[in-house]
């Protein structure tokens, strides 16, 4: 099962990554135990194979009873045997923990990404955001599976190698734990040099991945103006700097690695000496087999040592990646519905009192807008590019909140309101309509699994879409392909407002539901819009000023303020703003 993002993010915040993942594996720690235990009694041929092979020697040499011979070599056999068992133990719970893990820590990003505000995605790429989901949360299982893989075989060996010398021959215990310091003063002269390289490597990642995304959307456009050597040469500057980044990464690893084998193999080459000559001199008691068993031993210290700095690098890159998931799972820009009065019901009365909002400071996209809207009314607003529209309808979904003012529905102010609960009466029709890879039918009742057939059929019929679903091979199973490119324009909208027609909303958001649609197709739109918004507050955003004539008010915008407000007969005759817009576009 998932840990609850919302406690992932509790225990993440402020905290270094090696303990957010203690607190991601606190649930299997009994497993991790089980897992530990079994991989120490699946490895305990590697380092009792020295002592082993020191008893045998020592026999041969000795000329002792063949007894003792059997006995050793039956221990090995039966230690050798373990393994397939406790293997299957080991791979059981370790990677078992890992996966749940990962699958922890993606479901907590994509519950994340579903908190985060409209605002925030619209600064943050989709496709860096799935590196995250996919690449990071990769790299934090790559590096827990290689760390328990090569950490514990490692500690394993160092542990019972050490154990054994110190009972054996205690006298060069000293020799051997020169090396475990060895290799940490080794690590902490690397260790900020590969987190900063990974780090950078990290971040040029995620920029291949956005500037890879944005050249699929933009294919279309590129293709139609012949712009595909402008579109390469952008992901072949990010590509470049890929290349050297990585690069440059790996000449750190490879540096790192040659400096730690040098180091360890020139440990071990003295203690073969060294151990060679005291046997050879009498210095200690030590016998032949002590000498293999030593120069073994500290081979297999060596390896073991080895490994533990060969996985510095893929630590060092499993924790960016957790300090990358935390930049997700860290970001302060929620919305917060927590505690929030949950929404019932809604007549649709929506008032705004003096409400301004800037996307950057000092630079408000609204001014002082105040406008009373009453229930089941239509209000359009209308204005040239940059003149807030589109700021007033995220305001009115909530999507953002106001710099200072206030916005009421049916008499409550939303900052105090569960907007998730008040969205269940809203509904979107937008400018492109936004399809997924899917049927018809998934796709027109998304989010309602209990819509009937009949109601099915309603929506399409109102929506004037039954005509053309109706001829489709699969009917409503016909799948619409990504984004919905088996379908045009005016077909992926008729769906859009089958979609918002089948959740009866209380209040409906329309954004240029007709722009840039043939003259047929935006008639059987406006027909299908005027069954859309009867008895519903609609707020409507059209550039054709011919398709918002019924509209009971019409509120002209500029530079963020309201300049006019009335009807369509009102405002001509005023002969003001809207006057010259119309004057613009009959022109």
């Amino acid at each position: 099962m998932a840990v609850p993002y919302g406690a992932l993010d509790h225990r993440y915040r402020g905290e270094h990554p090696v303990r957010t993942l203690a607190y991601l594996f606190a649930e299997d720690r009994g497993r991790l135990t089980l897992a530990v235990a079994a991989f120490m009694v699946k490895h305990s041929p590697i380092w009792l194979l020295p002592l082993i092979t020191a008893n045998v020697i020592d026999i041969l040499v000795g000329r002792l009873p063949v007894t003792g011979l059997l006995i050793n070599i039956g221990l090995l056999f039966v230690m050798l045997l373990s393994n397939y068992p406790m293997h299957l133990l080991y791979v059981r719970y370790l990677h078992g923990s890992i996966r749940r893990m990962g699958t922890s820590l993606r479901s907590a990003l994509c519950g994340r990404m579903q908190q985060l505000s409209v605002g925030y995605h619209a600064k943050v790429s989709a496709g860096v955001l799935q590196t995250k989901v996919i690449r990071d949360v990769e790299s934090v299982e790559q590096m827990a599976q290689q760390a328990g893989d090569g950490g514990l075989s490692a500690f394993v060996m160092l542990t019972g190698g050490v154990t054994v010398i110190a009972f054996k021959v205690p006298e060069a215990l000293p020799v051997f734990m020169v090396v475990v310091p060895a290799a940490a003063v080794l690590v902490m002269k690397m260790r900020d040099r590969l987190r900063t390289n990974n780090e950078t490597f990290r971040q040029e990642v995620e920029r291949l991945s956005s500037r890879v995304s944005e050249m699929t959307s933009l294919i279309p456009i590129t293709r139609a103006h012949g712009l595909e050597r402008d579109a390469l040469h952008r992901v072949d500057g990010t590509l470049s700097n890929v290349l050297r980044t990585g690069l440059r990464l790996d000449l750190v690893n490879g540096r790192f690695g040659s400096l730690a084998w040098i180091i360890l193999n020139a440990l071990g080459v003295a203690v073969l000496g060294g151990a060679a000559l005291i046997s050879y001199y009498g210095v200690l008691p030590l016998t032949p087999g002590d000498v293999v068993m030593l120069t073994t031993y500290f081979t297999t210290l060596t390896t073991a040592v080895t490994t533990l700095l060969s996985l510095t690098p893929v630590v060092s890159k499993g924790l960016a990646s957790v300090r990358s998931i935390g930049e997700v799972l860290q970001a302060p820009d929620l919305e917060n519905n927590a505690g929030k009065a949950e929404v019932e019901s809604v007549r649709g009365k929506v008032e705004f009192t003096a409400v301004e909002y800037a996307y950057e400071a000092d630079r408000p996209a609204i001014r002082d807008f105040s406008l009373t809207v009453s229930p089941g009314e239509t209000i359009a607003m209308v204005g040239a590019s940059g003149a807030g529209k589109s700021t007033i309808l995220n305001l009115v979904i909530g999507f953002l909140r106001p710099t200072s003012g206030t916005i009421a529905l049916d008499g409550h102010d939303m900052e105090s309101l569960d907007l998730r609960t008040y969205r269940r009466f809203v509904s979107v029709v937008p400018q492109e309509s936004i399809l997924f890879e899917g049927s018809i039918r998934e796709n027109v009742a998304y989010g309602l699994p209990d819509v009937t057939e009949e109601t099915l059929h309603d929506a399409l019929r109102d929506a004037n879409a039954l005509e053309f679903v109706d001829r489709l091979p699969d009917g409503l199973d016909t799948v619409v392909g990504d984004r919905g490119a088996r379908l045009s324009g005016g077909q992926k909208q008729r769906l859009a407002i089958a979609r918002a027609l089948i959740r009866d909303p209380r209040v409906l958001i329309l954004d240029e539901a007709t722009s840039a649609l043939d003259s047929r197709s935006e008639a059987l739109i406006q027909q299908a819009l005027s069954r859309l918004v009867a008895g519903r507050t609609v707020f409507v955003v059209a550039h054709r000023l011919s398709t918002i004539r019924t509209a009971d008010r019409i509120v002209v915008l500029d530079d963020g303020r309201i300049m006019e407000v009335g009807t369509h007969d009102e405002l001509l005759r005023r002969r003001g703003a809207y006057s010259g817009l119309q004057a613009a576009q009959l022109g």
